[in-house]
């Protein structure tokens, strides 16, 4: 089944310790639904300005990513500046020039309002509520933020997290919108609101994914070289959604594959800078990837 993406596609100027890039193709959109490309159909909507190359929507549409929710307006596309020390899961951001997002309104077609399953990418919590009510009848909904709405709109945000199944966030921002140190009892405030599930992406450490009464956590692949952490979350939650999309498969085992090809995903993505090892990246590797991951957490039961 087809998943519909709610996010922002963006130009990134990147620097790493291993090298920099100069308004490359990035935003939340932009990499969630090229990850979920590989796993089923997406369709994207976002803005873009005039500025933004013909040649990027090509390569979108390329991925069979259905690009007709795609706006593109009178003015500069969104456009982000940000650098990474060598502790690479925590970026520093330089300048953040919202441009035409300013002005997105997100209108969602006859047949994207139908859509099965929905993914909010990180946008403003009154704009995901907006595309929220416009759907009808989805059987999974999964969002994402970041710490300037969870500072700044926290009441419109708890709103939304109330509507959704599953939450995906970073373990820094658990912390911030709980205000408790502790990552576990974060998780239980934040699915008291109301949500299913609450994934806790922890970078480098992988993913912790919570519910009312277990915890699943997978580590991260460990990789020789990382040279962009940028889009890693995005990434991964393209590969857990877009996984979930092909199998249908909601149980707790099927949860938890997803959450595992969602950690193979980010991996890759982190091997170059902006999208360029996604446009490198054959199915045949993922399969291979997920085999050795679970390789690598794989251990024999207690025996007397």
């Amino acid at each position: 089944m087809s998943i519909v993406v709610v996010g922002t596609v963006a130009f990134d100027t990147v620097e790493t310790p291993f090298g920099r890039g100069e308004n490359v193709l990035g935003g939340s959109a932009t990499y969630f639904s090229t990850s979920a490309s590989f796993f089923t159909d997406v369709s994207l909507v976002a803005v873009v300005g005039e500025d933004f190359p013909e040649e990027h929507i090509t390569f979108l549409q390329g991925r069979n990513i259905d690009t007709a929710g795609l706006q593109r307006i009178p003015g500069k596309t969104f456009h982000w500046s940000g650098r990474y020390g060598y502790d690479l899961n925590e970026a520093e951001t330089l300048d953040t020039q919202l441009n035409v997002l300013m002005d997105f309104q997100p209108e969602l077609s006859e047949s994207y309002r139908d859509a099965e399953y929905l993914f909010l990418a990180n946008i403003d919590p009154d704009l995901q509520m907006k595309v929220l009510e416009q759907v009808r009848k989805p059987k999974l909904v999964a969002c994402d933020t970041m710490n300037f709405w969870i500072s700044s709109k926290p009441e419109a945000l708890k709103k939304v997290l109330r509507k959704v199944d599953v939450v995906v966030i970073n373990e820094g921002e658990a912390r911030q919108f709980t205000g408790e140190a502790n990552l576990v009892k974060a998780a239980r405030q934040i699915i008291a609101l109301g949500c299913k599930r609450l994934v806790v992406k922890r970078g480098e450490y992988g993913v912790l994914m919570f519910t009312a009464d277990s915890v699943f956590a997978a580590p991260a692949y460990p990789l020789e070289e990382v040279f962009d952490p940028t889009g890693a979350g995005d990434t991964f939650a393209g590969g857990f959604m877009g996984y979930l999309a092909n199998t249908g498969d909601m149980s707790e085992e099927g949860l938890r594959q997803a959450i595992v090809f969602g950690s193979v995903m980010a991996s890759f993505n982190v091997e170059d800078f902006s999208l360029e090892r996604m446009k490198r990246l054959q199915y045949q590797e993922i399969e291979a990837r997920y085999k050795q991951f679970k390789v690598l957490t794989s251990f024999r039961d207690i025996s007397y």
